[in-house]
């Protein structure tokens, strides 16, 4: 497998250049109204967040009236990422997966927003105004090409965020067994830090998203492959939002 992005279904097979024979093929075989678009993709896109949207919010109501969002939260995050990981090795299926990832996902965005608000009143707004600022600026600069996905850039952000996702588990492991608290916890200068080297990676492997999308429209993929694009740019928005409350729930700790 080719790694190119931090999702793992965007960095499939599915997504991979494929030799000009298999494209002839593959055009020869697929109608044009079968084919993934962008238009499809962002459609999607936007479907997924809208039903991200509301699943959270039926968490969100039942933390703040007085029920507790611990299990339907973490059985959203499982799941999710159960949905995902079959998605990656069967992207035909992602019509079906995708919506499914995006509804449970929802749970585990509401109830981990609501912990977060409950603590630190106002820190959800924050979050979702500073992720889809991101996520626009980004979107301005791979439209006007002032960002270029090369394959160097590629290259150092999936090191990075592979290095990230390595540290994490292993300082998730070690905690679990042992007294030690890794250095990105709690409200110092060094763990605010790597929170903003964490947005920052994860900003960047939106580029990443983006170049794999636009490619497999132009390789004509399959119609599913647009829910297969959609899901993985809603995982990485979902990592970002996630990242973007750690760092703000530091910044308000230390005050």
């Amino acid at each position: 497998m080719e790694f190119k992005s931090r999702n793992p279904f965007l960095s499939n097979k599915s997504f991979s250049a494929t030799s000009k024979t298999a494209q002839v093929h593959e055009a020869s075989v697929i109608g044009q109204d079968q084919e993934m678009t962008l238009s499809g993709t962002i459609n999607k896109t936007a479907l997924l967040f809208l039903l991200l949207t509301a699943s959270a919010m039926v968490i969100w109501w039942m933390a703040f009236n007085g029920m507790n969002p611990i299990v339907p939260t973490i059985a959203g995050a499982v799941i999710g990422l159960i949905l995902v990981v079959i998605s990656a090795f069967k992207p035909q299926y992602s019509g079906y997966l995708a919506p499914g990832y995006a509804l449970f996902e929802g749970l585990f965005i509401g109830g981990i927003s609501a912990i977060f608000e409950a603590q630190f009143p106002g820190i959800v707004i924050q979050a979702v105004g500073a992720t889809f600022a991101t996520f626009l600026v980004c979107l301005g600069l791979y439209k006007f090409k002032i960002v270029k996905v090369t394959e160097q850039f590629k290259s150092v952000v999936v090191a990075a965020t592979m290095a990230i996702a390595t540290y994490y588990l292993i300082s998730w492991l070690v905690s679990m067994f042992t007294s030690f608290q890794p250095v990105h916890y709690g409200n110092s200068m060094m763990s605010i830090g790597i929170s903003v080297f964490v947005i920052i990676i994860a900003a960047l492997n939106i580029f990443l998203d983006f170049d794999q999308i636009e490619q497999g429209v132009q390789q004509r993929k399959p119609k599913y492959m647009e829910w297969f694009g959609a899901m993985g740019l809603m995982v990485t928005l979902v990592w970002l939002y996630i990242e973007f409350l750690r760092l703000l729930s530091k910044l308000s700790s230390r005050d």
